[in-house]
């Protein structure tokens, strides 16, 4: 599958926070660096994440803010 999103981290989850419809997912991406993404719970659910399932955060924005 091609994607237009330029920003594609590969990385491991390593924590899940539920509530009653979204979900809270940390992505280790390395060099200490994390990924934070919510989605819904049904997607995190469908997609069966757990700790320590590879994934690829995928980051496409209009808009990025940088601050000094």
């Amino acid at each position: 599958m091609e994607l237009s999103a330029r920003n594609q981290f590969k990385g491991k989850v390593t924590n899940i926070v539920t509530g009653g419809v979204m979900a809270e997912v940390t992505v280790d991406i390395g060099h200490g660096l994390e990924v934070v993404s919510v989605i819904t719970r049904a997607s995190a659910e469908r997609l069966g994440l757990t700790d320590g399932v590879e994934v690829t955060a995928l980051i496409k924005s209009s808009e990025v803010l940088l601050a000094k």
